[in-house]
């Protein structure tokens, strides 16, 4: 198992509300916590591949868009 260190963070209220809501469905802080972080800092690792966290980031900024999904209605 690897070696984990504790850090303290620092959050805003909006952050601790969601992360109370996120305990009740099952989720762990620490988890959260890490998903994010490695989301985020993935470009910093240096040692070995970057983590994976399974999340999808587009470059596509129309990605997304609702108006794509009406394109062909004939209004």
């Amino acid at each position: 198992m690897a070696h984990l260190v504790s850090t303290t963070i620092r959050l805003e209220q909006q952050d601790v509300l969601a992360l109370k809501r996120a305990r009740e469905d099952g989720y762990s802080t620490s988890d959260l916590v890490r998903a994010g972080l490695r989301s985020v800092a993935s470009r910093y690792y240096t040692e070995r591949r970057p983590p994976s966290t399974m999340l999808f980031e587009s470059t596509d900024p129309n990605l997304g868009n609702e108006a794509e999904l009406f394109r062909d209605l004939d209004l």
